[in-house]
C-alpha cells in the first residue's frame, strides 16, 4: 500500500583522520591518532545505532501500543502460488479469495532473511500490542513477532488486520467491525480488548482505511473520496458506541490520510461527511473527545529514500487515555540504510506511543 510514513537517520560516515607531520612519525604520535580515531568512530557508530533504532524500551509502569503496516507479508512459501497467479492490473479476481495483484510481486516476494530483518525491527519496537496491517495472517505474523499471541479478522484476504499481543498480557479478540469493510468490499476492522472484564479494560479497534483521498475532502466527488466517506460513517458508529459506554479506547492502523492536515467542518452544507478528523473528533459523548498521538510531533520517514511530508499511520486516543501518555512517550522505528537497501522491508514503519498503567 503505497504511502508508508517514517523516517530513517541519514547513514553516518566516520570520518577519516589525517595527521601530516614533516617527518617520520614518531610512535607515540601513531598511537595518538590511532586512539582519537578509534574513538570517533566509536561515538559516531553509537550516534548513527541511536539515531536509526528509535525504539527504546518502554518505561516501568507503561504500556506501549503501536501500528505497523507490512506491506503484503506473506510466508514465501504462501506467496509463490498466488504470485504464479497474480491477477494483473485491471483483471478481476472472479471468485478467488485469495489472490495477489502482480503489481504486489516485487513486495510480496520476500526471502526468510527479509523476515529475520523484519524481527530485529519488532524487537526494537518492544511494544506490549502492535495493530498490524497488510499481514496474511498469525503463522507469517510469528516470525517478525516471536512470543507474541495474535488477534485477526476472520477475512480470507491476503492482506488481513489484526494484533500482535505481548504473550501474558491479558486480552481477549473482540468481533470483526465488518461495517468498515462495506459489504466485504474492503479490509474488516479488527478488535481487541484489553484487560477484559476489569475495571482498567480497554478496546482498540485496528484499522485499514480506502487509500486515494489522502489531502481530498471526503465529499470530493471521486470513487476514492466517496468510498472513504462511508467508511468514516461506520468509524464514527464504533467510537460512539464506545464513549457512550463510556470505556477508554483507541483507534489506530493506516488511515491512508494525513490526519494532522485534516481541517475545516466534519459536514459540507448538504450534510455529507467532509472532515474525517472534524467527524470522529466530536466531544459526542464526551470520551470521543480525541488525541492524536503524533500531534506535535516531528515527522521522520522510514528511510532517507522516502520523501513524504506527514504520517498516515496513526494511534488515536479516547479522552481517557490522553490523559494517560507518559511524557515523551512517542516515536518511530526507523529503518537502517543498509537494511533499507538490500532487504524488503515495508514502506511504512512502526509508529508507537507509551500509555501510562496502574497506581
Amino acid at each position: 500500500m503505497p504511502g508508508g510514513h517514517g523516517d530513517n537517520a541519514p547513514m553516518l560516515s566516520v570520518p577519516r583522520m589525517f595527521c601530516a607531520p614533516r617527518r617520520p612519525p614518531a610512535r607515540s604520535w601513531v598511537a595518538r591518532c590511532w586512539r582519537r580515531s578509534i574513538l570517533a568512530s566509536a561515538t559516531l557508530l553509537l550516534v548513527a545505532c541511536q539515531a536509526s533504532s528509535h525504539g527504546a524500551a518502554p518505561a516501568p509502569g507503561s504500556l506501549r501500543i503501536a501500528t505497523w503496516n507490512l506491506q503484503w507479508l506473506l510466508n514465501p512459501a504462501d506467496s509463490a502460488a498466488l504470485i504464479r497467479n497474480c491477477v494483473p492490473e485491471g483483471a478481476s479476481p472472479g471468485t478467488r479469495r485469495r489472490h495477489l495483484p502482480c503489481s504486489a510481486i516485487a513486495a510480496a516476494d520476500r526471502s526468510g532473511e527479509d523476515l529475520r530483518a523484519l524481527a530485529v525491527y519488532a524487537g526494537r519496537l518492544n511494544a506490549d500490542v502492535v495493530a498490524l496491517q497488510e499481514v496474511d495472517g498469525a503463522a507469517v505474523a510469528a516470525r517478525v513477532f516471536p512470543g507474541y499471541e495474535f488477534c485477526f479478522t476472520g477475512s480470507a484476504a491476503v492482506q488481513n488486520n489484526g494484533f500482535a499481543i505481548r504473550r501474558g498480557l491479558r486480552h481477549r479478540c473482540g468481533s470483526d467491525v465488518q461495517g468498515l469493510s462495506l459489504d466485504g468490499r474492503l479490509r474488516r476492522g479488527a478488535e481487541l480488548i484489553l484487560y477484559p472484564d476489569t475495571p482498567d479494560e480497554i478496546r482498540l479497534l485496528g484499522v485499514h482505511l480506502k487509500s486515494g483521498c489522502g489531502r481530498r475532502t471526503l465529499d470530493d466527488p471521486r470513487d476514492a473520496c466517496q468510498t472513504l466517506a462511508r467508511q468514516v460513517v461506520e468509524l464514527e458508529r464504533w467510537i460512539d458506541a464506545q464513549a457512550a459506554a463510556p470505556r477508554p479506547f483507541v483507534v489506530l492502523g493506516d488511515f491512508n490520510r494525513q490526519l494532522l492536515d485534516d481541517s475545516g467542518p466534519a459536514r459540507n452544507e448538504a450534510g455529507d461527511p467532509r472532515s474525517l478528523w472534524a467527524e470522529i473528533d466530536d466531544a459526542d459523548p464526551p470520551e470521543s473527545d480525541l488525541t492524536d498521538a503524533a500531534s506535535g510531533e516531528r515527522f521522520e520517514n522510514c528511510t532517507p529514500f522516502q520523501r513524504f511530508s506527514g504520517y498516515i499511520d496513526h494511534i488515536v486516543l479516547s479522552r481517557t487515555l490522553a490523559t494517560r501518555r507518559r511524557p515523551g512517550g512517542f516515536g518511530r522505528v526507523t529503518f537502517d540504510v543498509q537494511d533499507a537497501s538490500r532487504r524488503k522491508l515495508s514502506d511504512h514503519c512502526p509508529v508507537w506511543v507509551d500509555l501510562l498503567v496502574g497506581n
